[in-house]
């Protein structure tokens, strides 16, 4: 049976329409697009492809974990983990906070625990000291119930500390004495020296 379809007009010796050497089918046309094969026949797309995907460089690791896509004309399956907000305190100065691979968004925040950030006040730190922005305004004395002493040189060695007794806590001052010392004439004619009693 011959072909039903035109595929190839000559009129007046000029080729108005040759499909013959035509190389689209259904399965390289655009789905539900209409078209006619090298043999005339009217083809209907089935092809779902709107792009070529062949030089896509993305890694199943760069796509979200549970969404899909086409890379180099496959469908591939995100493993990236979806992370979200991740929230962390920093407890210790040594701390480090590893950020885990994945996607986040945005949302998240590392910063100073709590029971830290209290003790971070400027009557904790000493004045002239700047720790995380705030300015220190301890002078150092807070606290302090200080003593004056006043010893007298002896033969030992001595260590001055404060009465404890009387809730001093530090020495103002310690004044030594003079060194006990004293002349007189003796029998002889000269004089004796007495230091220290």
């Amino acid at each position: 049976m011959a072909n039903q379809y035109v595929n190839k007009v000559i009129y007046g010796g000029n080729t108005l329409v040759d499909l013959t050497s035509d190389t689209v089918d259904s399965t390289h046309l655009l789905k539900d697009a209409t078209a006619h094969d090298k043999s005339g026949a009217p083809i209907i797309g089935e092809c779902t492809f709107d792009s070529d995907t062949s030089d896509a460089d993305v890694a199943v690791a760069e796509i979200l974990t549970g969404k899909t896509a086409y890379a180099r004309g496959v469908k591939v399956k995100g493993t990236m983990p979806n992370n979200a907000g991740i929230n962390e305190k920093i407890t210790t100065l040594a701390q480090e906070v590893t950020v885990p691979k994945g996607y986040h968004d945005g949302s998240g925040k590392v910063s100073i625990d709590a029971t830290e950030q209290v003790k971070l006040v400027a009557a904790n730190i000493r004045e002239g000291i700047t720790i995380l922005g705030v300015e220190g305004s301890m002078s150092g004395s807070e606290g302090m119930k200080a003593q004056a002493k006043t010893v007298t040189p002896a033969k030992t060695e001595q260590t001055i500390l404060p009465d404890t007794e009387n809730e001093f806590n530090c020495l103002s001052q310690v004044t030594v004495a003079a060194i006990p010392y004293t002349e007189t004439d003796n029998a002889a004619g000269g004089k004796t020296v007495t230091i220290a009693g």
